[in-house]
């Protein structure tokens, strides 16, 4: 992940392709709930405008670099197709066609499973990309975008590093080693 971009376009037919292979991913009982809706690189302005505040824009770092994106995918799900999917005869007997019964809600499951497709189909392109958490003014972000019946999971910033990246303080936290977090179960 980078956090401060060049400003290079990305090409919008491009992103629309590459999202759909992201789409690809698996979907709970094929669900096919997440949609990816693409932020050409003239509209990465507005955007920044929708999902952020004036003072997080003067305060925030990060801000200026991230704001130089060459375009932008909003990732969302459609909690409607996992629940009606789960009410069909062959899944029914699952029990989860009410939101509330689902011990993991497999509609975000799916959302960062396409997500994480979409930021390898990048890197594997040869672009950067910054996944942008979204964790207030979602709505504001729906509205602008005409998104409608969908949550809003991330989105993925995308263009090309300036060099300028501003590391985060989360590196520097001790983590433990990722091979003592790999157990294996034994008969």
């Amino acid at each position: 992940m980078i956090r401060s971009f060049d400003g290079t376009p990305v090409d919008q037919e491009w992103l629309d392709e590459l999202c759909a292979h992201a789409l690809w991913a698996p979907t709970a009982g094929n669900s096919a709930g997440v949609r990816m809706h693409t932020i050409g690189p003239e509209l990465v302005a507005d955007y920044f405008q929708v999902a952020t505040d004036e003072e997080w824009r003067q305060s925030a770092r990060r801000a200026p670099g991230l704001a130089r994106a060459g375009g932008a995918v909003l990732v969302t799900c459609r909690v409607r197709d996992y629940l009606t999917r789960y009410a069909e005869p062959d899944k029914a007997s699952s029990e989860l066609a009410r939101r509330d019964a689902w011990p993991v809600p497999y509609w975000y499951t799916d959302a960062a499973m396409a997500t994480m497709a979409l930021l390898l189909l990048l890197e594997e392109s040869g672009w950067q990309a910054a996944l942008w958490g979204n964790f207030r003014r979602d709505a504001a972000v729906r509205d602008w975008a005409g998104v409608r019946d969908e949550e809003l999971f991330a989105t993925v910033l995308i263009g090309r590093g300036d060099g300028q990246d501003v590391a985060s303080s989360s590196l520097a936290r001790d983590v433990v080693a990722r091979a003592s977090r790999v157990r294996r179960v034994e008969g």
